[in-house]
């Protein structure tokens, strides 16, 4: 292999290493997202697992669940896009602004 194509894969390796890094902390960092006027609260990690789903009692009516699922489905939405974004903006810092396809 020629040196620089060895540099190349060497700064691949080390790039690799630093996404790896990154998700492992994006995953420990959370964000949260509300509906309702906050009557629903998720919370989601930089993995985009939902970690908790808080509901008020006060907007639990059993005659409009409809409602209800629409309040969690809008604030776990949110909260997913919320972290997709984290994870995008941590992104652009570790390739310096570049774009790399399937990272984000």
């Amino acid at each position: 292999m020629s040196p620089k194509l060895t540099d190349i894969m060497k700064q691949a390796q080390k790039m690799q290493a630093k996404m790896a890094q990154l998700q492992e902390e994006l995953a420990e960092r959370t964000v949260e997202s509300t509906s309702g006027g906050g009557m629903v609260r998720v919370q989601v990690n930089g993995r985009q697992e939902v970690l908790s789903i808080v509901i008020e009692p006060d907007v639990v009516d059993p005659e409009d669940v409809e409602m209800l699922q629409d309040l969690i489905v809008a604030a776990v939405n949110d909260a997913l896009r919320k972290s997709q974004e984290m994870m995008a903006e941590e992104m652009k810092k570790l390739t310096g602004g570049m774009s790399i396809p399937g990272l984000f």
